[in-house]
């Protein structure tokens, strides 16, 4: 039987830990050739700080980590009693991801997929309402249009001070 990829759910901050355990558990149990790869979804993401621009690593699944391997009992039963592991998706009876699935994990873990673009076109000055995120119902007014990133930096009004924002162009919606 060919090994199939399943979604494990684990404290979030703990993937790579489980994952170490995981490969643990099936080397001490002599059960290495059940398990196949196990993934930490993650993708680069480039941050300015501090005037700097710094490429580092996140999780796009927080708390999810893909294992690929033969699911029988013992299999399940190990990774479902790693510390730090609350379950596989599905429960007691996990079904696997389809192969177009695992390719849209890998695709967005290389950076090849496609980002949603928006058809409404944004300019300097324009007021708009937050529609989504945590300054959902907040408005201001655009600073800064970044198309070819999806962005657009917005000075809003947070207890009284002008601050600004950058948020996707998903996120808004002109008033």
């Amino acid at each position: 039987m060919a090994k199939q990829w399943y979604v494990v759910h684990t404290y979030s901050g703990f993937e790579n830990k489980v994952k170490l355990n995981v490969e643990e558990q099936f080397r001490t149990n002599g059960l290495e050739e059940m398990l196949g790869e196990i993934v930490v979804p993650t993708e680069q993401v480039v941050e300015v700080k501090g005037g700097k621009k710094r490429t580092s690593s996140r999780k796009f699944f927080p708390g999810y980590i893909l294992i690929e391997m033969d699911c029988n009992e013992q299999s399940w039963y190990m990774v479902k009693n790693t510390p730090k592991v609350t379950g596989f998706l599905g429960g007691t009876n996990p079904s696997p991801l389809s192969e177009a699935e695992i390719q849209n994990v890998v695709k967005q873990m290389k950076g090849e997929a496609e980002k949603p673009t928006r058809k409404v076109e944004f300019e300097k000055g324009e007021n708009i309402r937050v529609i989504e995120g945590p300054f959902v119902n907040f408005t201001g007014v655009i600073d800064e249009v970044h198309p070819d990133r999806g962005k657009i930096k917005v000075m809003v009004s947070i207890f009284g001070r002008t601050t600004p924002v950058e948020l996707e162009m998903l996120q808004v919606e002109k008033v």
